[in-house]
């Protein structure tokens, strides 16, 4: 594999990370077609439904594709689902090479698309820059081999490591806010408990960026949301779930079901409810990434739960806060790993993999 190689790789990479948050269950993809050292197309997968990466890539080359090289980061489908295997795309459009960066996890194409394209003549190549596929990708990754979505926990503290400051209904300033809510355009789902519903009444949309909404997800054991709340009266109430227990408030839990909002039932745990049930349904239903924006008593539950793939923690430069430490009841210390350190205005955003 050459420079230029890692360079067209990189660029499938950043195409494929422009559609984030928005192809579940699919994968984040993007293909670049090459020929003779030009770029002649170049695409990505934008939404679950509409075309493949690799499809929209060779449309773009057109005739030009013959004899080319196509990068990808990830392997070609070579399943049929609700748009055609991509690896008899390739082979019609006469692609010469395939580089891809990872193996499909899918089972339906892990390897498969690999034998389909060699079986057809087409030279493939595979593993360049792929960490950077893997990471792309880690939620789909998760959603398949563990069954759950992968979960970046948000936490915005104070130097102390508390969680509030009387009178101030923002701990964090104007860039923190807009790297969150950019997270919340990238993320599937946006995870809160119940007392941070009460407390703060959240709307969980995307403001502070042009972006588009994520699921909303309420852990609410005894049904508590009120139907007045922000995250039932929006205006698709229906991309609002609420987990509650199988005994919760059977007048409290019609109301809600009235207002439009989809409640699910799951199993009482840990003083609330067994979150790995929650982001196991989740799973099921197509959710890659998630991220949790609740508060001490879940964000603990979910560190306990061995739940958490990565942290990001928003220091305030206040001392003196109000309220538990921000993970609560966690027994044991735990490393980050991979940590990265950025200031937001006057925050400081402190990022790393758990475990």
């Amino acid at each position: 594999m050459t420079d230029a190689d890692t360079t067209y790789m990189r660029r499938a990479l950043r195409l494929a990370s422009r559609a984030a948050g928005r192809t579940s269950p699919n994968p984040l993809v993007g293909s670049v077609v090459v020929r003779d050292g030009v770029v002649v197309g170049e695409g990505y997968h934008r939404a679950a439904g509409e075309p493949h990466a690799e499809v929209n890539a060779l449309r773009k080359a057109g005739e030009a594709a013959r004899g080319g090289t196509l990068f990808t980061n990830l392997e070609p489908c070579a399943h049929q689902g609700r748009t055609p295997p991509c690896v008899d795309a390739i082979r019609d459009a006469g692609i010469a090479r395939v580089v891809l960066a990872m193996r499909d996890p899918d089972p339906r194409t892990d390897g498969k698309g690999v034998r389909g394209l060699r079986a057809a003549g087409v030279e493939v190549e595979e593993g360049l820059l792929r960490e950077e596929a893997e990471r792309l990708n880690a939620g789909f990754v998760s959603r398949l081999k563990r069954g759950r979505p992968f979960v970046l926990l948000k936490l915005a503290t104070t130097v102390d490591g508390r969680v509030a400051v009387p009178g101030r209904r923002y701990l964090s300033g104007k860039p923190a806010l807009r790297e969150v809510h950019r997270l919340r355009d990238r993320t599937d789902a946006v995870l809160v408990g119940i007392g941070t519903v009460l407390a703060d009444d959240p709307a969980l949309t995307v403001r502070e960026v042009k972006g588009r909404d994520p699921l909303r997800v309420i852990v609410d054991a005894d049904a508590r949301t009120p139907p007045t709340a922000k995250v039932v009266r929006a205006k698709d109430p229906q991309r609002t779930v609420i987990f509650v227990a199988r005994d919760a408030d059977v007048r409290r839990t019609n109301k809600l079901r009235e207002a439009g909002v989809l409640l699910v039932t799951a199993p009482r745990a840990d003083g609330g409810l067994d979150l790995g049930a929650v982001l196991r349904w989740l799973g099921d239903h197509g959710v890659n990434t998630v991220m949790s924006e609740a508060g001490p008593h879940v964000a603990g539950a979910l560190v306990r739960g061995g739940l958490v793939d990565r942290v990001l923690l928003l220091f305030s430069p206040v001392a003196g806060g109000d309220g538990p430490p921000a993970l609560e009841g966690v027994p044991k210390a735990s490393d980050l790993h991979d940590v990265r350190v950025r200031r937001l205005g006057n925050d400081l955003a402190l990022e790393g993999v758990l475990g």
